[in-house]
């Protein structure tokens, strides 16, 4: 699987971070009964990459990925975890490396023109952009224009309702929502709601305005 490859899969990555290795499965059958087939696990919990494993084993129809990752030491555990796609929060010159060595798809974090050049220069023109809502959509826009061949997946501080118009940017393949089980799963362990909301995010492309 390519990045290009990896950014058609569906309009909305779902991001979570898992606290319980026994929701992993649950909460990826969940996704993938509402339509969405990718689903980002960060590295921010001791149970990250067990959770990963244990997707990666018991369903292999959902590609399974390992965000926030800052060290080239995460890069190899992700992998041996069963991670089929890498995404980080920034780019150094040392992470980029280990990223363009890790053998895996992965979309490295940009925020500005001279970030976004800083990968072309090395041939990645997929890229996340993180973090969105802080740099704004006006960025996203405006990037299209220099850039009008680098395809981007923003991700932070997007919700449902503002997903839309992300997508609806020539330059955004998809987005990162974090709202997919974040809310449901902190105050409910709700995993039908999780699927409610997937199935509303897989539909997300169809119904975009056009820019």
């Amino acid at each position: 699987m390519t990045t290009d490859e990896l950014l058609d899969l569906d309009p909305v990555v779902p991001v979570v971070a898992i606290d319980d290795v026994a929701l992993a499965v649950p909460l990826a059958r969940a996704l993938l009964a509402g339509g969405l087939r990718t689903i980002e696990v960060t590295l921010r919990t001791e149970a990250a990459l067990p959770a990963i494993a244990r997707i990666a084993e018991e369903l292999p129809d959902v590609v399974v990925g390992a965000g926030t990752i800052a060290t080239a030491g995460q890069i190899g555990a992700a992998r041996s975890a069963g991670a089929r796609f890498l995404v980080s929060p920034g780019a150094t010159p040392r992470l980029l490396d280990a990223l363009a060595d890790g053998g895996l798809p992965f979309l490295a974090g940009c925020a500005t023109p001279s970030d976004v050049l800083a990968l072309l220069e090395r041939g990645v023109a997929c890229a996340k952009l993180f973090p969105a809502c802080a740099v704004g959509i006006e960025l996203a826009r405006a990037l299209a224009g220099p850039f009008p061949h680098v395809r981007l997946c923003p991700t932070g501080g997007i919700d449902q309702a503002s997903a839309p118009d992300w997508l609806a940017l020539p330059n955004v393949a998809c987005v990162g929502g974090t709202w997919l089980a974040r809310g449901p799963l902190r105050d409910e362990r709700d995993l039908a709601r999780v699927t409610a909301l997937a199935r509303a995010a897989s539909e997300l492309r169809a119904t975009a305005a056009p820019p």
